[in-house]
């Protein structure tokens, strides 16, 4: 774990990458916005962001198009034009107009097939994902009318989804990677020590209610105390700080700094959570049942962006069914990379300002 202070100055350029997944289409006031980054990534066009100015320069070939956070004007291969609908920030991240998409991105940068695979590697901000399979051991966690058992299902979900993001570069940190018990502040402290930029846990959901069904994912509650958390992570926990230096070590600082963590880590916890939502809703014909705050133990310890993945009920029949399906798991661990694909993509332009 670390802790990066956000300077915002100078510019930040991204080269263009081929062969992305689908990208997202957000509602903004009534109108259809796409992300700027996935696109140019999408056509191999070049971009650099000014962070002061908030200007977005676009450079491929011998076209160029220069845009502004906010505004409506923009210059087209030297011409100025007028855009229906402003240039705008959502969740982080650039987002212009489908408009603007179809009128010049479109015919201007024509799409780049994928090369290889069917993930892209990760932005190098995404160098080690912790992945936590819940349960285990003398847990067996929910088990189903037919006798599948929770413990099965997340260890299996989290080796694929190890696998896959091991294929693009990316380390991997298991809590437990065969049928054992681990404590849940013995997890905690894996993720915590791992030196990872992302914490997933993988559980299975279950209800008396058998007609429950569907996809969710929590995030750290909200109404939990960041300064009661921080308080006592700095007396318990600590602090991974590589390359630093404080004149004193004193409790204050220490829970000023856990602070600090803690609330940046929430932010890109429901980020991440949205952005796996999204994923699997694209992916697979499953109800999404959206993205939630929790007091899940293994959330509130982590110091890093965390989410708990549900990915379906176990006491439902026909998701049961579904669930010892090997290739509905395999389905499932490929949505949820591809939801930390595209979260890690649509943080870059944040990452580049550090």
């Amino acid at each position: 774990m670390f802790l990066a202070v956000i300077l915002l100055n100078g510019c930040a350029t991204i080269p263009a990458r081929p062969g992305l997944a689908a990208i997202p289409v957000y509602n903004i006031g009534g109108v259809s916005y796409m992300p700027l980054i996935s696109l140019c990534e999408q056509r191999g066009i070049n971009w650099e962001y000014d962070t002061f100015t908030r200007a977005i320069n676009l450079n491929k070939d011998l076209h160029r198009i220069n845009l502004r956070v906010g505004e409506t004007l923009i210059i087209v291969d030297g011409k100025t034009q007028n855009l229906a609908n402003p240039v705008d920030m959502y969740q982080g991240t650039v987002v212009v107009p489908l408009k603007f998409k179809e009128r010049y991105l479109d015919v201007l940068y024509k799409e780049i097939k994928p090369a290889y695979g069917r993930f892209p590697q990760l932005p190098i901000r995404i160098k080690k994902v912790v992945i936590d399979a819940g349960h285990g051991g003398n847990d067996p966690g929910a088990i189903g009318k037919t006798g599948l058992r929770e413990k099965d299902i997340n260890l299996d979900i989290a080796k694929r989804l190890a696998k896959l993001l091991s294929n693009e570069g990316v380390k991997i940190a298991m809590t437990r990677s065969s049928d054992r018990f681990i404590s849940l502040s013995r997890r905690v402290d894996i993720a915590n020590d791992s030196h990872a930029e992302l914490f997933i846990s993988i559980h299975s959901n279950a209800n008396r209610s058998k007609g429950l069904k569907g996809f969710e994912v929590y995030y750290v509650s909200p109404n939990l105390s960041d300064s009661r958390r921080a308080l006592s992570a700095a007396k318990n926990l600590r602090l991974n700080l590589d390359n630093s230096y404080f004149a004193s070590d004193s409790l204050n600082l220490r829970a000023t700094l856990w602070d600090m963590i803690y609330a940046s880590s929430r932010a890109e916890s429901i980020t991440l959570a949205r952005a796996i939502c999204r994923s699997i809703d694209h992916e697979l014909e499953t109800k999404v049942l959206g993205v939630k705050g929790a007091n899940f133990y293994v959330l509130k310890g982590v110091a890093m962006p965390a989410v708990l993945i549900e990915i379906g009920f176990i006491s439902n029949p026909k998701e049961e069914l579904l669930l010892k399906n090997s290739y509905y798991r395999q389905q499932i661990a490929e949505a949820i990379a591809g939801g930390i694909n595209n979260y890690a993509r649509d943080y870059a332009i944040t990452e580049t300002s550090r």
